[in-house]
């Protein structure tokens, strides 16, 4: 199936071109990969970085690394369940993979404009959806199949630990989780945080405490990092490389890693949302080495105590293998690691304009305070 949302971001935008540094040809393990005129491999280019197999492993595969082929079949002919998450060919499966299809198509139609607006508390619906009505299923494009590295299915990103998910969190970052999970809640259609004060601040008081993604300020998901993950859709990369500079441009939110080559890292009180990015060469390897995060770095869950390694080398002449190292000893118990190839593309970045027209955020907060005076209202009726 054809990418469909980035056709329809590439009718829309404007190509700004690139310099990249002179590359000429060399063999690398017997394959002919493109090099720098110094020498290192030439990582410039574009990769579509969407995968199906997911960051953690499902647990009902224990420690193993790879599918076989016919379990890698089940999966690729249901992308949305991901074959119930790998437990392979359930009872009624091909029931329920005929109806996934038939609500993807449906997904694909054009939404009625004269349509009414959702109930109180949305139409129950999920996905992009987002229970009250929302771009359909034409806009989603996280990749069509499980990747392979020397020919092995994955079933995971994360390869270490050897059980493929992330190490336990601290107790207090378990503790801290929990209270924050108070701001969280599933849209009901009141101002739940006013049920014990009328008075109470709540999640919805003042822009800054939405989320960057909601903000239009970086994208979810860690697409830009790092480490760089695949998310629902825009998971584009381009890579421009020098001899003294190495960026990444992330097509979602269209962020800009800028990695300094052979640098020091800044003092530690700078800090940015995608931390302070250097690298240097381990043989055809490039290292880079991120630190000083703010308090919400991209990665879900990490703290501004975040140290991220990550590995780039070439499979071959069109295929990137990414590779990376999670270390926040305030947040996880150990590091993690994982890898997965980025494939090139012809397909171009273009600007990602999140927040052009984006007037679905100041609805969130002029809704909010209806709310608020609904149960204002309320309570004062009661009284």
């Amino acid at each position: 199936m054809p990418n469909r949302m980035q056709t329809v971001l590439r009718v829309l935008g404007v190509c700004a071109g690139v310099l990249v540094a002179h590359s000429s040809t060399f063999a690398q393990g017997g394959a002919e990969i493109p090099r720098t005129s110094s020498g290192h491999p030439d990582l410039s280019g574009s990769y579509d970085t969407a995968t199906v197999t997911p960051l953690q492993r499902p647990r009902a595969f224990g420690d193993r690394l790879t599918l076989t082929a016919e379990e890698a079949a089940i999966v690729a002919s249901d992308p949305d369940g991901l074959a119930s998450t790998f437990n392979l060919a359930p009872a009624g499966s091909d029931e329920r993979q005929a109806a996934r299809e038939e609500a993807q198509i449906a997904g694909f139609e054009t939404g009625d404009g004269n349509r009414e607006a959702p109930p109180a508390g949305g139409d129950g619906s999920g996905g992009a959806a987002g229970n009250v009505g929302g771009y359909n299923t034409f806009w989603i494009d996280r990749g069509d199949d499980a990747f392979q590295i020397n020919g092995e299915i994955r079933t995971s990103i994360i390869t270490d630990p050897p059980n493929g998910r992330q190490p336990p969190r601290t107790e207090a970052n378990r503790a801290a989780m929990a209270a924050r999970a108070g701001s969280f809640r599933s849209n009901s259609g009141t101002a739940w945080w006013l049920e014990d004060d009328l008075n109470a601040t709540g999640p919805y008081d003042h822009p800054e405490q939405r989320p960057h993604a909601e903000r239009c300020l970086m994208g979810f998901g860690s697409t830009a990092g790092p480490p760089m993950l695949s998310v629902l859709y825009n998971n584009m990369k381009r890579i421009v490389q020098t001899d003294d500079t190495v960026m990444i441009l992330v097509e979602m939110v269209h962020d800009a890693r800028i990695v300094r080559m052979n640098a020091d890292h800044n003092p530690p009180e700078i800090r940015s949302w995608l931390g302070d990015s250097v690298g240097h060469w381990e043989g055809d390897t490039l290292i880079v080495d991120t630190t000083n995060f703010t308090d919400n770095p991209s990665l879900s869950g990490a703290s501004r105590n975040l140290h991220v390694v990550e590995r780039f080398s070439r499979l071959d002449a069109d295929t990137l293998l990414y590779g990376f190292t999670v270390d926040d000893p305030t947040v996880w118990t150990a590091p993690w690691s994982g890898e997965y190839p980025w494939p090139s593309s012809d397909n171009r970045v273009y600007e990602y304009a999140c927040h052009e027209a984006n007037y679905s955020f100041g609805g969130i907060l002029r809704g909010a305070r209806v709310l608020e005076q609904d149960a204002r209202d309320a309570a004062g009726a009661r009284d």
